[in-house]
């Protein structure tokens, strides 16, 4: 992944990431050529893995040939040069996309076992349940037809080699322009990423 040095992210911000990853892609390198398949995936940071789960019928777990790569993206927006202060002064402004994003590389390790699935699909599960008020649990359905449910897919665990992430967040504009950037995306509607370019923003110095 191409980082430039402004674009660096934060010596925490793989772990924030990761620690609540929405649905990441998986990328691998099959005999076919390369295949993807969107899905969502748990970080253990105890183990230094990313766990999820393939249907059984999708090839991708048994064809992948070596190293694989998970995208895990954070939020994202476009960023409109009209709201750059520096559009007044000059005029020499573009549009652009303000993102973050992380590149997990590392061996995909495949998972049939019923008690590894079935201990993966209740923690993925309370992950993503935990903040509702009636959270639904998989005890919740029958036995029996869960255990079906898991003979349907195959556990898929990326042992993690390395990780590329890109902050992306305005970081490269002046003061005011960032000031503007935050100014539109909050009223863009575009909350997470007016959070994340605010979060960078360098401290006003006086």
């Amino acid at each position: 992944m191409y980082v430039p040095a402004h674009f660096a992210a934060p010596d925490d911000a793989v772990t924030r990431l990761l620690a609540a990853p929405g649905a990441v892609d998986l990328v691998s390198v099959t005999p076919a050529g390369l295949t993807a398949t969107t899905l969502p995936m748990v970080h253990d940071p105890d183990t230094g893995t990313l766990r999820g789960h393939l249907a059984r019928n999708n090839t991708q777990w048994r064809d992948t040939v070596g190293e694989v790569l998970v995208i895990v993206r954070g939020p994202d927006a476009y960023v409109s040069p009209s709201w750059y202060a520096t559009k007044a002064e000059h005029g020499r402004v573009v549009p652009t996309w303000d993102y973050v994003v992380a590149h997990v590389h590392g061996e995909l390790v495949v998972h049939e076992d019923p008690e590894w699935l079935a201990a993966h699909v209740t923690a993925l599960t309370d992950a993503h349940e935990s903040g509702r008020t009636e959270p639904w649990a998989v005890d919740d359905a029958p036995e029996r037809f869960v255990a079906g449910q898991l003979r349907a897919i195959v556990g898929v665990e990326v042992r993690i080699a390395r990780v590329e992430a890109k902050w992306k967040l305005s970081q490269n504009r002046s003061a005011a322009d960032v000031d503007g950037v935050v100014t539109g995306l909050y009223a863009d509607g575009a909350t997470a990423v007016a959070d994340a370019v605010a979060a960078v923003r360098p401290p006003a110095h006086g």
